[in-house]
C-alpha cells in the first residue's frame, strides 16, 4: 500500500532538489550553449539514468556497504570534490566555440555523466535523502521501484530543461567574450557546489 502523503512528499523534495542548481544542472546548461541539444543528449540521458541506476543499487543494498564501511563514502565525497574542481576548471577554459574545432570537441559522453553521478556530492544527498527519509512510501521493494521511476520522469523533465535553456542562451549569447564570461560563471557556480563538502563534518 501506498503511502499518498509521503508520496507527495516524495515529489515536492524530488522536484525541488532536481530543478535547483548543481553540478549536472550547471553541466547540462553550459553543455547546451556550447554543444546545443541534440549533441547534449547522451549526456542528459547518462544523468537521469545514471542517477535512478544509484538510487535502485543503493536502495537494494549498496546502503549497507556505506554504513558497514564509512571511510568509503568519505572517500567518494572527497574523489568527487576533487572531479568537480577538474570540471570547474575545464569549463571556465573551454572559451568561446571555434567553428573549425567544433567537430573536434566533444560535449560528455553517457558513460560520463552515469559515472560522474557516483562522485556528484549533491546525488549522494539527494539519493540518502530519497532512500531513508521516504522509504514509507510503500513497501519493499515497491517503495524503491517508485522511488526510481519517479526520479526518471522528474529527473528528465528537470535535464531538458537545463539544456533547453543553455540551448536558448546560444541566441543571446554570440560574442567570444560574452561565453568566455558565461563559461566562467559556470564554473564558478559548479565550484560553490562544492559548499556541501566543505561543511559537512
Amino acid at each position: 500500500m501506498t503511502s499518498q502523503p509521503l508520496l507527495i512528499a516524495f515529489v515536492v523534495f524530488a522536484i525541488v532538489m532536481f530543478i535547483t542548481p548543481g553540478p549536472n544542472n550547471i553541466m547540462l546548461l553550459a553543455s547546451g550553449l556550447n554543444f546545443g541539444f541534440r549533441r547534449t543528449l547522451p549526456h542528459l540521458a547518462g544523468v537521469v539514468l545514471g542517477f535512478a541506476f544509484m538510487i535502485a543499487v543503493t536502495g537494494l543494498g549498496l546502503g549497507a556497504v556505506f554504513t558497514t564501511y564509512p571511510v568509503l563514502h568519505t572517500v567518494l565525497k572527497y574523489a568527487g570534490a576533487a572531479y568537480l574542481v577538474y570540471l570547474a576548471v575545464a569549463i571556465a577554459r573551454s572559451g568561446a566555440p571555434d567553428p573549425d574545432a567544433a567537430a573536434r570537441r566533444r560535449p560528455m559522453t553517457f558513460l560520463g555523466a552515469a559515472l560522474f553521478q557516483w562522485v556528484n556530492v549533491k546525488g549522494w544527498v539527494m539519493v540518502i535523502g530519497t532512500i531513508t527519509a521516504y522509504a514509507a512510501i510503500a513497501g519493499y521493494p515497491w517503495n524503491i521501484l517508485l522511488q526510481v521511476a519517479l526520479s526518471l520522469l522528474i529527473g528528465f523533465v528537470s535535464c531538458v530543461a537545463w539544456v533547453l535553456c543553455g540551448t536558448a542562451l546560444q541566441t543571446l549569447v554570440k560574442s567570444p567574450r560574452a561565453i568566455n564570461a558565461f563559461n566562467i560563471v559556470m564554473a564558478l557556480l559548479l565550484l560553490a557546489s562544492l559548499y556541501p563538502v566543505l561543511v559537512e563534518p
